[in-house]
């Protein structure tokens, strides 16, 4: 570690003709967040969901960008099946599946920004990153997710399911990859950014 971040020196000067890419991760349940709408005077709109547990999803996005080439929005979805002993997150081999199939997309070296997320810094993750020469890390500093655009597109998301219902976390895992395309293709004008899921 360099500076306080995973990366610097030589990698990141070599990278400098790469692609510049933020990362950020979300979770969600079958329980819609809870937003605002309308209803007639005196009936509150209700959603009626279950108080079962029925597991977890849990999204990777990364935002590629570099100047003269097309933005890219891409992300990796993960069902976790609820129960004990069962992980509930994304491991270090799924994000570095995330960066692996990027890189074969934009076949260029990635500068990858991200938070400190105990997963991002771990030995493990560490180990992986440095193995990888086309790939240089820095760190966010601590609590600054206004320095990350990923995080933009977890509030669009979270907003457009306000209020939405599922009865099974296969939906959900269906409408979150439909509103992140609502970002990335908005209606009222042309595409400023490509879409990709990565398996």
């Amino acid at each position: 570690m360099e500076g306080g971040d995973l990366g610097g020196g030589k990698r990141a000067r070599a990278a400098c003709r790469g692609y510049i890419c933020f990362e950020d991760e979300a979770g969600f349940t079958r329980r819609p967040p809870k937003g605002r709408t309308w209803g007639r005077r005196g009936h509150t709109p209700v959603v009626t969901v279950s108080g079962r547990r029925y597991g977890r999803l849990s999204v990777a996005g990364l935002i590629a960008w570099r100047p003269g080439s097309r933005t890219r929005l891409c992300h990796r979805l993960l069902t976790h099946p609820a129960g004990k002993g069962t992980r509930r997150s994304i491991s270090e081999r799924d994000y570095i599946a995330l960066l692996d199939g990027v890189h074969q997309l934009v076949k260029a070296p990635i500068v990858l920004v991200w938070d400190r997320l105990n997963t991002h810094v771990s030995k493990t993750m560490q180990e992986l990153i440095a193995e990888r020469e086309w790939l240089t890390v820095f760190l966010l500093p601590a609590y600054s997710p206004d320095l990350n655009p990923v995080e933009g597109v977890w509030a669009h998301v979270k907003r457009s399911l306000a209020n939405l219902a599922v009865v099974a976390l296969d939906l959900k895992g269906v409408n979150i990859p439909i509103r992140l395309l609502s970002w990335v293709f908005p209606v009222d004008g042309e595409a400023g950014v490509a879409w990709c899921g990565i398996r």
